[in-house]
């Protein structure tokens, strides 16, 4: 009898120590943290697809060697902008890594001069121009020609804005939406890429678009048409991941042209023929 009581009691323990843990406020606030980061990449993802048209201002900036520059002096040509933060050590790091193998591939298709690349460091306090430094080495684009900018907390605030990026505080650093930013000529946003690593099209396709499939400013109407003509026939091959000029497009445009020349030509000749057998 004894024993059949302690058994009851240690069993009533039981059910009611698995009540408490079940209603503890521990597993609340893991609920509540789990909501709060849902929120927050469903709003993060909102803000960076409402930034789209934006006109960027002209910003003052540094670069990693201490110089004073602004935004605007980068542009002229569509512009690749990545955000970071240079204390970083998994997200940012892959991040840089998978974008500089994308960014050779658009090279090596659009031309090595026919856009730039940025990372700006979002940490203000500790993104200075020698991190920034130090963060391209470890990552191999110390020697990629890119542009390596920081900026003061109230310029960062109001850039990140402008772009859509929406990042706070964590106990490991910062959580944010892994964003790269093209930007076109004239300082629009024209597209957000998004993702550690990401498809290689999502980021030359956008960039192909502004470089060859946009007039370019004085560009003559043979450079016009050339650059037509590679928008067209320069195309994806997911085999090798990598992009090529198909010249079989460009002789079935050059042999539709031929033909539809003919074909106005015989049009022609076969008017003022009946046009003399009517006078």
């Amino acid at each position: 009898m004894r024993q059949l009581f302690i058994f009851i009691v240690l069993s009533f323990s039981l059910i009611f120590s698995a009540k408490l843990i079940a209603d503890s406020p521990f597993k609340l606030e893991a609920k509540a943290k789990g909501s709060i980061q849902k929120f927050q990449n469903k709003t993060a993802l909102e803000e960076s697809q409402a930034a789209i048209g934006n006109q960027l201002s002209n910003f003052r900036l540094t670069d990693a060697f201490g110089r004073g520059l602004k935004l605007h002096d980068l542009l002229g040509k569509p512009l690749v902008l990545s955000l970071i933060y240079t204390s970083c050590y998994q997200t940012c790091p892959v991040t840089t890594r998978h974008l500089s193998s994308v960014i050779e591939k658009a090279r090596k298709t659009l031309g090595h001069d026919k856009f730039s690349v940025a990372v700006l460091g979002f940490d203000s306090r500790a993104d200075n121009p020698q991190a920034l430094k130090n963060f391209a080495r470890k990552q191999g684009i110390e020697k990629a020609n890119w542009h390596l900018l920081s900026a003061d907390a109230k310029t960062i605030k109001a850039l990140t804005k402008e772009l859509g990026f929406l990042f706070f505080s964590s106990p490991s650093g910062f959580d944010h939406m892994v964003q790269a930013t093209v930007i076109d000529a004239k300082g629009i946003i024209y597209r957000q890429v998004y993702g550690e690593v990401f498809n290689t099209p999502l980021l030359i396709e956008p960039l192909k678009e502004l470089i060859l499939g946009r007039p370019q400013p004085n560009q003559t109407l043979l450079a016009d048409l050339i650059n037509k003509v590679r928008f067209f026939c320069t195309n994806y091959d997911p085999a090798s991941d990598s992009y090529h000029f198909d010249y079989s497009l460009f002789i079935g445009m050059i042999i539709g042209a031929i033909i539809i020349a003919l074909i106005i030509m015989f049009l022609l000749r076969e008017f003022r023929r009946s046009n003399k057998t009517a006078v």
